[in-house]
């Protein structure tokens, strides 16, 4: 028998607000906007994300909810999508996602759903790039990964096709 063993490194801060980067700080700073955008009358579970461009730009998306809940579309997803629509030709830096929720010590904020980290692992793969993913809480308190490949380590992707 053979064991494979996968670590996940995740950097945590108390703030955003402590990135030297000021474009990394600007994009969690765009994730809360994008809550207010956000619509969610069925779970009230807000959900605000950004997406930072090889370009600098950065494009923002928030969670739709639909009374069918498979309609409704996650926020990482609706600033992904849109990103490839308005700047088709721009590769994606990073992404930054915050919910409303509240971290406990020793807890973390909600991360991606495995839908949106496939998508984000289709995007690494089209951009020959990692995609740093940064998770906040409504507190700012921050966790960051350096590849969505740490969040799915053993994906679907085009090599399986």
């Amino acid at each position: 028998m053979n064991e494979i063993s996968i670590n996940l490194t995740i950097r945590c801060y108390d703030s955003y607000e402590e990135l030297s980067d000021p474009d990394e700080r600007r994009l969690c700073n765009s994730a809360f906007e994008s809550l207010n955008h956000a619509y969610a009358p069925y779970s009230n579970y807000k959900v605000g994300a950004a997406v930072l461009l090889d370009d600098n730009h950065i494009v923002e998306g928030s969670n739709q909810e639909n009374a069918v809940f498979p309609l409704g579309l996650c926020a990482e997803r609706v600033a992904i999508f849109s990103s490839n629509t308005l700047y088709p030709k721009a590769k994606i830096k990073a992404i930054a996602v915050v919910t409303l929720g509240e971290v406990e010590k020793g807890k973390y904020p909600g991360f991606p759903c495995g839908s949106c980290r496939q998508v984000m692992i289709d995007m690494e793969y089209r951009h020959q790039q990692n995609i740093k993913v940064f998770v906040l809480d409504k507190n700012k308190n921050l966790f960051v990964v350096d590849s969505v490949k740490e969040l799915l380590p053993i994906a679907f992707d085009h090599s399986a096709l």
